[in-house]
């Protein structure tokens, strides 16, 4: 890593206060300012010559640019992806190849972490702890789905018996097309991991269209890609807004299938454009994700999760346990030390190790968070604790961990995705009255339950409509396990040993075998085919 010029610390000292990172993030100065597209492995202007401002949620300070692409792009990167699929150099490659590239991809991933990182922090405000250990996680995504490939190798094509033996069945999976995948900006390179290397793995031409608000690492994705030895066109990375490059990708008919994680609006409009021409689609939306506690519990261990499941990233994730169920003979004690606690957590520059909360990822973001915090108090909820700026932090989009008590299940603050560090807590007295606010919401993505005993974990597990479920813990996810909701939290998986097939096209192989003629019409009785 090399040492920063007197220039570069002025810059880095209007991009972070912490000094501990600028000759960390020297390294990264040019990848601030990005002003070409991946184009297919090809770096190019955008068709409009335009850029976007990166901003520092932390500074509120410009810092960098991302170029800003539009339909004439999307329509470039469409016409080499396909090319470079019926070629067949990625499509058609041995399995063992891809795996060998997918595996490097992990590597090159791991050998960049630190400065893949700084940037992450820069981007969207998360700290760097929890932004060293995404890093972490997108390796382990790629070189997961190198191993799932290898395992597929192994096995072969899957055979099946069809009980005539004048026949034999097979069923191949193959590479869907051209994919275009739409991806969010808290969790940036993790959340396009979770789709680029399933994608890649089962041979489509992968586009990625990383958010506006936080796409640096996904262009420095493309680089590791390249470097990895993904052939040209194969792999783009489309910068720009969702309006121009989103739209462009999702009405296109050279797209095959798009696969989104975002808000319910933009996936409702991906979903309607792909219907025109009946092109396939998965949807990761929203949530309002319940954690129940009871009163069996250990109360510090609870607490702990309680905060975790909310205020992780800033409380910036769609699968936050953002409603809290306590059980009535807990909720004094409970509260008393979840105040203590929250009040506890260091909000600081991210880039400083104890940070535990950021900023906010931008300005629109902020204020919407704290329209909902007012929007609360006017419907009644009780203000136990945060709903304001830290008095240090002059400057950033920076919020107090918040915490409302007396919630009723019809205010806005229970029913509705804020996306920001605020928990909703409501008490219960019974299992049925648990259960039925748990479920009663338009979402579906998680749930959780701390308890001890474990029939009633079971008995929850079965119980809770949703996708994902915790038992004593919250927001744990791993490579190995399939991640996705039901109800307006989407449908699809992402994870899993099955997500590469979100991008296969399974086609069955029948073939008669019998050296008898199949004789149906009688005049072919004694004819040979």
């Amino acid at each position: 890593v090399k040492t920063a010029t007197h220039t570069e610390r002025q810059y880095w000292a209007r991009v972070s206060s912490s000094l501990t990172h600028y000759i960390m993030a020297a390294a990264s100065f040019n990848d601030l300012h990005r002003k070409e597209l991946c184009v297919g492995g090809a770096w190019r202007p955008p068709a409009s010559g335009l850029t976007l401002r990166v901003i520092n949620p932390a500074t509120e300070k410009v810092v960098g640019c991302i170029p800003a692409g539009g339909a004439q792009d999307v329509d470039s990167a469409v016409g080499v992806a396909l090319e470079a699929f019926q070629k067949g150099t990625w499509s058609c490659a041995p399995i063992e190849h891809r795996a060998k590239v997918l595996r490097r991809i992990g590597e090159l991933v791991t050998e960049h972490k630190d400065k893949l990182a700084v940037l992450e922090v820069i981007d969207c405000g998360k700290p760097i702890d929890e932004a060293d250990w995404d890093m972490e996680d997108v390796a382990g995504c790629f070189e997961y789905y190198a191993t799932q490939l290898e395992a597929r190798a192994a096995k072969g094509p899957q055979s099946v018996e069809l009980g005539m033996p004048e026949f034999t069945g097979s069923i191949v999976k193959e590479a869907l097309g051209v994919v275009a995948l739409i991806t969010p900006w808290n969790y940036p390179l993790l959340m396009a991991s979770w789709k680029v290397a399933p994608a890649l793995a089962s041979g489509c031409s992968t586009i990625l269209k990383p958010s506006e608000t936080a796409s640096l690492t996904c262009l420095k994705l493309a680089e590791i890609v390249m470097e990895a030895g993904v052939p040209p066109g194969v792999f783009s990375v489309l910068t720009g807004l969702g309006t121009e490059v989103g739209a462009a990708l999702s009405s296109h008919p050279g797209v095959d299938k798009v696969a989104f994680t975002g808000s319910v609006p933009t996936g409702r409009a991906i979903m309607t454009a792909c219907a025109r021409d009946v092109r396939a689609v998965g949807l990761e939306l929203g949530g309002k994700s319940p954690l129940v506690v009871f009163d069996d519990c250990d109360v510090g261990r609870a607490v702990e999760w309680a905060m975790f499941g909310c205020f992780w990233t800033n409380g910036q994730i769609c699968s936050a346990t953002s409603r809290l169920l306590l059980h009535e003979n807990v909720a004094e004690e409970f509260l008393a030390r979840l105040k203590l606690e929250a009040e506890k957590i260091v909000i600081a520059d991210p880039m400083e190790r104890q940070s535990r909360m950021g900023p906010l990822v931008n300005e629109v973001q902020y204020k919407k968070v704290l329209e909902c915090i007012h929007g609360a108090q006017l419907e009644g909820a009780k203000l136990l604790t945060g709903g304001k700026r830290p008095p240090h932090l002059a400057a950033g989009y920076y919020l107090q961990p918040t915490v409302f008590v007396d919630v009723e299940p019809h205010m806005a603050v229970w029913r509705e995705e804020v996306f920001g560090p605020v928990l909703a807590v409501k008490t219960f007295s019974t299992e049925e009255q648990a259960v039925s606010l748990a479920n009663d919401s338009e979402f579906g993505l998680g749930a959780a339950i701390i308890t001890n005993n474990k029939e009633r974990s079971a008995r929850f597990v079965k119980a809770f409509r949703c996708g994902i479920v915790w038992v004593n813990c919250s927001q744990p996810c791993f490579s190995q396990m399939p991640w996705g909701g039901i109800k307006r939290s989407g449908f699809g998986r992402d994870l899993g040993e099955n997500a590469i097939d979100n991008y296969c096209n399974v086609k069955q192989v029948c073939t008669y075998v019998s050296q008898e003629p199949f004789a149906w019409y009688p005049s072919f009785k004694q004819s040979k085919l």
